[in-house]
């Protein structure tokens, strides 16, 4: 099956599931990214500031780019023209960096911070009290240019999906308490992203508003 019929065949699958899908392009060509394009999907991930640089000047505008991997504060002026949505805000640091860049650009920046939900810990993220230490900080207080629009995690790269569905149940239980608890009147905090090519049908059964697949797409690297 091709990208765009697979592109196709999956958006039938999450539509209908009221999940949005990110179509994550890293190393992937132009050529590649088109085809996905040309088949109606806008929405692309891209782990690497200076890859996503490059393709939002080459691509067409209406991309919707996302960021998805680690981000380091020294890169976020990069792309705080242009960026849809940072995933991956895992410190007070960064996300007064985005604020600070996203000031300079006029814009309000659309972000989820990065929850640490496996048990490599090579992942990065906030921990649960990190978590509710930074949402009352005088300092995220002050922050008037991002929206933390949700959460995000990923899971442990185990073939065990009874270790990968508890590790996305905690997260969606992490959400919904976050929601109640600082988000209560914010239409806006809607978005889970949990769940890539090899487990994001367990993220859907349990709560994922956002998955981000690559290799399913696109094929293997």
């Amino acid at each position: 099956m091709d990208i765009a019929d697979q592109i196709k065949t999956i958006e039938e699958e999450l539509t209908r599931l009221n999940v949005t899908l990110i179509a994550v392009s890293k190393t992937k060509s132009n050529e590649e990214i088109l085809e996905a394009y040309h088949a109606g999907q806008r929405a692309f991930g891209e782990n690497m500031v200076q890859e996503l640089v490059e393709k939002q000047e080459a691509l067409p505008k209406d991309i919707e780019w996302h960021l998805v991997g680690h981000l380091q504060s020294n890169k976020v002026k990069y792309i705080a023209p242009f960026v849809a949505l940072i995933h991956s805000v895992d410190s007070l640091k960064l996300l007064k960096e985005i604020d600070k860049q996203a000031k300079k650009n006029n814009r309000i920046v659309d972000c989820l911070l990065q929850i640490h939900i496996a048990v490599e810990d090579t992942k990065f993220g906030l921990d649960h009290i990190e978590l509710i230490e930074l949402l009352r900080s005088e300092e995220f207080a002050h922050i008037s240019n991002v929206r933390i629009r949700g959460l995000m995690g990923i899971a442990t790269n185990t073939s065990n999906p009874k270790e990968i569905r508890e590790e996305f149940r905690e997260l969606k239980s992490l959400f919904d308490g976050i929601k109640v608890s600082f988000f209560k009147d914010a239409v806006y905090f809607d978005t889970l992203s949990m769940g890539m090519s090899s487990d994001y049908k367990i993220a859907i059964e349990q709560g994922s508003t956002m998955v981000r697949l690559g290799s399913t797409i696109f094929g293997s690297r």
